[in-house]
């Protein structure tokens, strides 16, 4: 969730914002004001598949709380999550933070619904002032959805790094290991021309996709634009909006 995620290819282990409810929920122990935002993309440019989802951070002593909601599909097929989370730094090098989800799945045509919990947690170490370091793992329990075919909701390992150049240069890496899947690895870049412009990149593998994207911060307003692109089924446009409530 999140275009700033999308644009770099969705490298974003190491990132900390409200969209940290759904990433990485170690991020959560760094924010200092209450923040919201929405999200919506637009899949290969098919309606049917279509995601939105929405986030809020609220910091409560030395870390914050996360609320957040994704959802997928139609009328046909829906897909939805809700995830509550609790972000905590232990100290000024390391944060760490854990979820809880509640997973939804709905067909039509008398196919019914299915439910199922799942819980996912991670880990952001601030090795330098420049090197940022991140993990997270998800669904560890390997949760069954389903007795048919014996369907399992993923389970997901991630590791990666961010290294901030300077003031208006980060770099971010990751590899993602599904157990039923080769891994992904992705590579993201942000670049800051102004003290209110962002142009990001990043490309990603399993499947081969190049992201763009750019943001603008007005204030406690951010609006960011990206699209990542498969070379057969095409590109996927998203859009995000958050609000910073700064103590300010």
């Amino acid at each position: 969730l999140g275009a700033r995620s999308a644009g770099m290819a969705h490298a974003c282990l190491t990132l900390s914002d409200v969209w940290s409810t759904h990433h990485n929920q170690g991020g959560l122990g760094w924010l200092k004001d209450p923040s919201a935002g929405v999200y919506f993309e637009n899949r290969f440019g098919l309606k049917e598949l279509s995601q939105m989802g929405a986030a809020i951070a609220i910091p409560v002593g030395n870390g914050a709380f996360g609320l957040n909601y994704s959802g997928f599909g139609w009328s046909l097929y829906k897909e939805s999550k809700i995830g509550l989370a609790y972000g905590m730094k232990f100290n000024d090098k390391i944060s760490g933070g854990v979820q809880v989800n509640y997973h939804s799945l709905r067909l039509a045509n008398n196919y019914g619904s299915n439910m199922a919990f799942t819980v996912e947690a991670g880990l952001q170490a601030r090795v330098t002032d420049a090197l940022t370091i991140g993990m997270q793992v998800y669904n560890p329990t390997k949760t069954k959805l389903n007795d048919y075919y014996d369907e399992r909701i993923p389970t997901i390992m991630r590791f990666g790094a961010g290294y901030r150049f300077s003031d208006k240069v980060l770099v971010t890496c990751e590899a993602e290991k599904e157990l039923e899947f080769d891994a992904i690895f992705r590579v993201g870049l942000e670049y800051m021309p102004g003290d209110k412009f962002y142009i990001r990149g990043g490309i990603a593998t399993n499947p081969g996709i190049a992201a763009f994207g750019f943001g603008l911060k007005l204030d406690s307003f951010r609006a960011d634009i990206s699209s990542t692109y498969h070379q057969i089924l095409g590109f996927s446009p998203q859009v995000s909006l958050s609000y910073v409530i700064s103590k300010k």
